[in-house]
């Protein structure tokens, strides 16, 4: 197995849960913006500083700074791939959790991603 792997799963992970976390806090913190109503800076101020968003955007930090790092050991044509298995775990998670709807075309889909990523990951 390649000794990178590790890396770029932690970057996958990290990737998918800071998604996770601005859902979470778009939804149930944040809810339906009205800019014109509310103002730029206040809604940015509600937004930034909701506790789930800015989570999500501080794990969106660590995951770039880990991606970073896998750049710059392995080759972008086989690193950038991985990043799709970060669709793959938002939707299951969000199926779970969010109750999102996971269709048979998403699943194939999934299917395609990981096998796709399974292929790369051999070369």
């Amino acid at each position: 197995m390649n000794s990178n792997i590790p890396l770029i799963l932690f970057t996958v992970l990290t990737n998918a849960a800071a998604q996770l976390m601005l859902k979470r806090g778009m939804t149930t913190g944040v809810g339906n913006l009205d800019v014109a109503n509310d103002g730029l800076i206040s809604t940015v101020f509600r937004v930034v500083f909701n506790p789930f968003v800015f989570a999500g955007l501080c794990t969106f930090v660590i995951s770039m700074a880990s991606h970073l790092i896998v750049l710059s050991k392995v080759q972008i044509s086989y690193a950038y791939p991985f990043l799709s298995l970060a669709y793959v775990v938002v939707a299951v998670y969000a199926y779970f959790v969010f109750q999102e709807d996971l269709s048979p075309a998403r699943i194939a889909g999934i299917g395609f991603i990981v096998l796709g990523t399974i292929f790369i990951a051999q070369s």
